[in-house]
């Protein structure tokens, strides 16, 4: 473990920080949907509106947190963000505690707690090529993804028991004070950030059209920005019916509900552990195209998913989409951060997010909406067609006959920092 990049001393304690919260999250994720679900009784719309408001801050304010993070060190950021995440969900088992707690101070906590995670993920995501150099993005970009893969495959898990036997508030608690773990080790980070020298007088406005144009004017990024926001907006549609269709149509617990998502998840450790291998075996470009095609059809089973021996169904699809989803990101990132020019990287990764997570709130209201009228196994039909059309932007581009994704400038100085 503490061979190739693990010999970087800050890129220990920025990975130490990532690997805890990644838990927590995993486990509030879990916990918040059931908490709705069992706890408060939500309908089916409220449960979607719910997955919309904790992605709505990313359409919201997602492109301005890009310019603003361009402006100020990433780590500052992170570790405010971390506490006030912290505080915000932590005033859900508060207010459990004193019997108050209504879906309306959910919503507004998972609001509050998502316009943090806009400024935390640019921040994060602009952090990493401060740390290691280029060269060791691919290899960086792979450890965090693992250990984002074993929280998957440990929080839901977690999260379910937690629920079953403490109380889906107590796991909300969990994540809360997973952020603060994580702010703890971002301040022993010892990297010192220089901003890039840039205009200063340029508008907000102009800063933001920046980071637009470097996506949607080059061929491979606007593939690669148009994938992610297809795949988004029905990936979206499909968390936010899932554990529904699992409680209410499968006659799941929460327990089980769990336990299904970490058996599933399993792929993700997998793709973590191939991403690596296999865009050096058959080239970066082919892998996603490939990898992105397989992701749309492995959602097809998810429908099939019945009681009994029919719960495989759910179990392999999510092998196979976790699986899919890791490399695809692993591979996407890297590269994003290879050509990007250091002083444009908050805002090109708040372009790339405000078009992800932008979507992510529509697809998750179109769910709760079609949902409510054709049922819940329809619908999963509905996202399982769209997952598939997400790969149609990457077979459309200069990607499918290419091999390895073009690379930026040459890298500059090595950290110092070992």
């Amino acid at each position: 473990m503490m061979g190739g990049i693990f010999r970087n001393r800050d890129f220990r304690h920025f990975w130490m920080a990532d690997a805890i919260s990644q838990v927590g999250t995993r486990v509030g994720g879990i916990a918040i949907s059931l908490l709705a679900v069992i706890t408060l009784h939500a309908s089916t719309f409220e449960v979607s509106v719910l997955r919309t408001l904790q992605t709505l801050a990313y359409l919201l304010i997602g492109l301005q947190a890009g310019a603003w993070c361009d402006r100020m060190r990433n780590r500052p950021v992170m570790m405010v963000a971390d506490v006030g995440r912290a505080i915000a969900l932590g005033s859900i088992p508060l207010a459990a505690a004193f019997g108050v707690l209504t879906i309306w101070q959910v919503y507004a906590a998972v609001f509050v707690a998502g316009v943090l995670t806009v400024f935390f993920d640019v921040a994060h995501q602009s952090f990493l090529p401060r740390l290691v150099p280029k060269a060791d993005l691919i290899e960086g970009n792979a450890k965090l993804k693992f250990s984002t893969s074993a929280a998957a495959l440990a929080g839901p898990g977690l999260g379910g028991l937690l629920v079953q036997w403490l109380t889906a508030p107590v796991a909300v608690l969990v994540d809360a004070v997973s952020y603060l773990w994580s702010a703890a080790w971002l301040r022993t980070v010892r990297t010192v950030e220089v901003l890039s020298p840039e205009r200063r007088d340029s508008t907000l406005r102009e800063q933001i059209r920046e980071g637009l144009h470097l996506v949607l004017r080059h061929p491979v990024l606007r593939a690669i920005a148009f994938n992610n926001m297809v795949s988004a907006f029905f990936s979206s549609a499909y968390i936010a019916i899932s554990t529904l269709f699992l409680v209410r149509v499968i006659g799941l617990s929460a327990g089980i509900v769990g336990l299904l998502g970490s058996l599933g998840l399993i792929g993700a450790l997998l793709g973590a552990m191939l991403a690596r291998r296999l865009s050096a075996k058959v080239g970066a470009a082919r892998l996603l195209v490939s990898v992105a095609v397989v992701q749309g059809l492995a959602y097809l089973l998810f429908p099939l998913t019945g009681p009994g021996w029919q719960l495989a169904w759910y179990v392999v699809g999510g092998i196979l989409t976790s699986t899919c989803v890791i490399i695809v990101i692993v591979v996407q990132v890297s590269f994003q951060q290879t050509l990007c020019p250091d002083h444009l990287l908050g805002r090109m990764n708040a372009t790339m997010n405000f078009l992800y997570w932008g979507a992510a709130p529509l697809g998750s209201l179109l769910a709760g909406v079609l949902a409510s009228g054709v049922g819940l196994r329809p619908m999963l039909w509905v996202t399982a067609g769209g997952m598939l059309l997400a790969a149609v932007p990457l077979l459309a581009s200069p990607l499918r006959t290419m091999v390895e994704l073009p690379t930026g400038e040459p890298d500059p100085a090595e950290p110092t920092n070992q």
